[in-house]
């Protein structure tokens, strides 16, 4: 609770306890100056201090020429009700007061609420480093700014700091708490040579790290910015309840001035009839105090607000409410195949031996695989690290010489005395090798040894874990079509689509092929249905910023990919992406929720003013009351978890 809120409470509990030593004394009258009014002094005293800043706020307003806002028709409900009081000589003006002391009421318990979830928000991303231990060359550590560590630098974290910078781990291990990145709870165990990410905390062991990237580039950094500028894109709702605002406000003060003159009139036309202006008057001001809009133009952003940050605590970011609100709506995802779907990371899937003796024998098959390795070993192509993990040795490079990288063809090496082709059928054509064909879909490196086919090893792209599980999962959100692009070839796009359950898969696309099959999958979508597409590279940032939304892995996605995309997945887990829009959806759900139960109770209660039913108590229920309820079911949004689908 800050100061402002502090005060505030301070004023409500003093102004609530007079109010009751008000309301319990026999006769007001006794008091002194209470022949003025029935002591109306000592109810106007409690009436400023409650609500002064309402006063204030309302004569601003007409100053500055914006009038009808909740602060002018709750001057004009008070004001109005003690002139009544005084009129009728009744005394009763607590009412007035009532109704001005549980409006602050509800606007306390409004702020906290807003506040809370505001706070929330900046606890989960509060992962912005305070310092970096940079390492000199002299081997001391000096404590900097972050922004002042260039890239290439060493520095060191020690147990319990936050990784500032992002970068690779050159010497140590540990285990890092990613969970405002990623949402995942579970530690994250690192050792050297691997990448981490700046806002990961360091939980064991010191680690020396080198930087990658400069701290404005880094993944703390992006996450702020993403975060901080989400609240300044609005989505339809929010607008139209902007809109909505400043036609209503103005109409129900016209028509509350209609109800307090127009019905006077006409019964002062009728002889013998009392016009009961004090009546007609009073029902007046309730109806103001029911119409005002607060419910509705507090509870919506908040709304869009705690979703936001629901699905951060989750891992997603989310660019601002108008995605959020737009992603409610996608009923086709279209998802980018390597880095989205696999790993990216190729293996040995397959080994086909056609050597004259042994044609079954294992050996012969670690033969193969080691010749292709040692030949391969000189290359830094991701064949050639997939080649070294299959073999799992230390490569010998005394056993190789005569090394030649012959450009999309393949590599020619002399090991152990032997002449040795590796590479793809190009290249067995070239020196006229007769190789055998290979079904298997995958990418396929051909050996031959002094001339002669030795055989053929299929490298495939490994899927990621719980990528079927997310497809699935889709499926259960809503999704009624997933669609598979890339620029593999068609054997491999069909062998992926049909392991993962994906509906339809287009291959051997180039980026503009993928922006040009996703502007003829959205001209078949619904005038209503939406269509987010999901990728990681450099290449798919064109098809991020052409689909109507773009989702981008944020861990090993591109920078290029990340800023065109509108929704940010921070582990690159794809299982996130049908939790975005189950949040989504259930954020949108809260929000009708609150426009149905706000508008439903005030559209009731107003007919009931109107005819007098309602009186000035049930017009603080239809105002304070459900601004209450809806800002509590707004904050539920803070809270969806995806186990909780």
């Amino acid at each position: 609770m800050n100061d402002r809120q502090k005060k505030m409470l301070a004023r409500i509990v003093a102004a609530a306890v007079l109010t009751a030593a008000l309301a319990l004394l026999p006769d007001i009258g006794v008091l002194p100056l209470g022949g003025i009014g029935k002591g109306i002094i000592y109810y106007l005293a409690v009436y400023v201090l409650i609500g002064h800043d309402i006063l204030r706020k309302a004569f601003l307003g007409i100053k500055n020429k914006r009038v009808f806002d909740e602060n002018f028709l709750m001057m004009v409900a008070t004001a109005g009700a003690f002139a009544l009081a005084l009129y009728e000589k009744s005394g009763d003006y607590l009412e007035a007061i009532a109704v001005m002391l549980f409006y602050q009421t509800g606007e306390f318990f409004q702020s906290y609420a807003v506040g809370r979830s505001r706070r929330s928000i900046s606890a989960l991303m509060d992962i912005r480093p305070d310092y970096a231990n940079l390492e000199n060359p002299d081997g001391s550590i000096e404590k900097v700014d972050p922004d002042d560590v260039e890239t290439g630098r060493i520095i060191v974290v020690q147990p319990g700091e936050k990784v500032p910078i992002d970068g690779v781990v050159e010497e140590g291990g540990s285990s890092l708490n990613t969970a405002a990145l990623t949402g995942e709870s579970l530690p994250r165990e690192v050792k050297a040579g691997d990448v981490i990410l700046s806002g990961s905390i360091n939980l064991t062991g010191v680690l020396r790290v080198r930087t990658t990237a400069e701290f404005g580039e880094s993944t703390v950094s992006k996450i702020l910015e993403l975060v901080e500028d989400s609240a300044s894109h609005k989505s339809q709702s929010e607008d139209f309840i902007t809109r909505f605002a400043r036609i209503y406000t103005p109409a129900v003060c016209y028509a509350a001035l209609a109800l307090a003159l127009l019905p006077p009139l006409v019964r002062l036309l009728i002889p013998g009839l009392d016009p009961l202006w004090s009546s007609w008057i009073y029902r007046a001001l309730t109806f103001l105090v029911i119409s005002c809009p607060c419910a509705l133009v507090v509870s919506i952003p908040l709304s869009f607000f705690a979703g936001i940050g629901g699905a951060s605590r989750e891992g997603i970011l989310v660019k601002g409410a108008n995605i959020l609100e737009t992603l409610s709506k996608v009923r086709t995802v279209v998802m980018d195949k390597t880095g989205t779907l696999t790993l990216g990371v190729f293996e040995v899937s397959a080994m086909h031996d056609i050597h004259d003796e042994l044609k079954t024998d294992e050996e012969e098959k670690k033969i193969l695989i080691e010749l292709a390795t040692l030949a391969e070993c000189a290359s830094s192509h991701p064949i050639s690290k997939s080649l070294r993990r299959a073999y799992g040795k230390e490569v010998d490079h005394g056993r190789i010489s005569d090394i030649q990288e012959l450009g999309g063809y393949g590599i020619t090496a002399c090991i152990d005395g032997r002449s040795v082709a590796v590479g793809n059928e190009k290249l067995m054509r070239r020196m006229g090798v007769e190789y055998c064909h290979c079904n298997t879909p995958g990418t396929i490196v051909h050996v031959a040894v002094d001339g002669k086919y030795g055989g053929h090893i299929v490298l495939g792209d490994v899927l990621k874990p719980h990528a079927a599980q997310a497809v699935e999962a889709m499926r259960r959100a809503g999704i009624r079509k997933t669609v598979m692009l890339t620029g593999d070839s068609r054997a491999v796009a069909e062998k992926v689509a049909s392991e993962l359950g994906i509906d339809s898969v287009c291959s051997e696309l180039l980026p503009e092929g993928k922006v040009a099959k996703v502007e003829e999958l959205m001209s078949a979508e619904g005038p209503k249905d939406k269509l987010a597409f999901v990728g990681d590279g450099i290449n798919d940032a064109p098809v991020l910023s052409r689909a109507d939304i773009g989702i981008a892995m944020g861990g090993a996605g591109s920078d290029a990919a990340i800023e065109a995309a509108d929704i940010v997945l921070m582990d690159d887990d794809p299982r996130k992406i049908p939790t975005a829009i189950r949040i989504s959806r259930k954020t949108l759900r809260i929000v009708r929720e609150n426009i149905i139960i706000a508008l439903g109770i005030k559209g009731i209660c107003l007919i009931l003013g109107a005819f007098g039913i309602a009186n000035m108590w049930l017009a603080i229920f239809a105002d304070v009351g459900v601004m209450i309820i809806a800002v509590l079911n707004a904050i539920r949004a803070m809270y969806i978890r995806s186990d909780s689908f």
